[in-house]
């Protein structure tokens, strides 16, 4: 019981001191007195400035885009990855495959976006939304891998050799058998890499152009101007909407084993 309190009591340090500055910005964008010294009147001044300002509504639609685009492609890479690395017979070229896969994820922002801004340069391509996309793929399929490969793996050989002795073909097998077992994964793989697309600064820094840019590279910029409540109120809504996504997430995966969970009871 006493360690059943301690831990409780740790976790619950552990999310004051992560969620305690996101509050503190998400209060002061409620300040009348354009400080986050003093907090004066509650006002929606500042949000009214972020939906007013043109620019920024381009940039929040650029931003949407990529990670919509990043996402929804990464996902079909990653699950057609993830099905190959788990057919290989091998299982030292099996491990030699997920150690390659996990490289981007382990390797430092700074590092990913520093070589793709030299491989643009070398190929002599422009920067702009075309190189922040590849970017975000990039760096998204090996997420997506993560996420679809203990699906795959826990999945049991005996469905896929019984759709067979139906004679189901290998598109059959695939699309009625596979994609509905791992879809969780499928899921989880998506929301991962549009959350990582919406929060990335790092590798988007390095590799976008003079014309275009996105939401955290734009905040940055705003910042290093000076401070502006502004800022808290556009953060303040990006926390919002990243929250949005988790919790939609969680639904639709408590969804989706529900069924799950009924044909065990059956």
């Amino acid at each position: 019981m006493r360690k059943s309190k301690l831990a409780n009591i740790y976790l619950a340090l552990v999310f004051i001191v992560l969620y305690a500055p996101i509050l503190y910005l998400a209060y002061y964008s409620f300040n009348s007195g354009g400080t986050m010294y003093a907090f004066e009147e509650f006002t929606l001044e500042w949000y009214y400035e972020v939906f007013q300002d043109t620019r920024l509504l381009v940039i929040l639609l650029n931003t949407l885009t990529i990670a919509l685009l990043s996402a929804a492609i990464s996902t079909i890479v990653g699950v057609m990855g993830a099905l190959a690395i788990n057919n290989v017979q091998r299982r030292d070229f099996r491990n030699a495959l997920l150690t390659l896969n996990n490289v981007m994820i382990v390797s430092p922002d700074v590092i990913i976006g520093a070589s793709f801004l030299i491989l643009f340069a070398m190929l002599g391509m422009r920067l702009g939304f075309t190189s922040v996309l590849i970017a975000h793929i990039a760096f998204s399929v090996p997420i997506v891998v993560l996420m679809v490969l203990p699906k795959l793996q826990e999945m049991s050989p005996t469905l896929i050799d019984a759709a067979r002795d139906l004679g189901a073909t290998k598109w059959d097998v695939l699309t009625r058998v596979i994609i509905p077992y791992i879809s969780p994964g499928i899921l989880s793989g998506f929301f991962m890499a549009l959350t990582y697309s919406l929060d990335d600064f790092a590798v988007t820094f390095f590799v976008t152009g003079s014309g275009f840019t996105t939401l955290s590279v734009e905040i940055y910029s705003l910042a290093r101007r000076g401070i502006s409540l502004t800022i808290n109120a556009l953060s303040t809504l990006i926390f919002l909407v990243t929250l949005l996504l988790v919790l939609g997430y969680y639904a639709i995966s408590k969804q989706a084993a529900r069924p799950m969970r009924l044909e065990v009871g059956e």
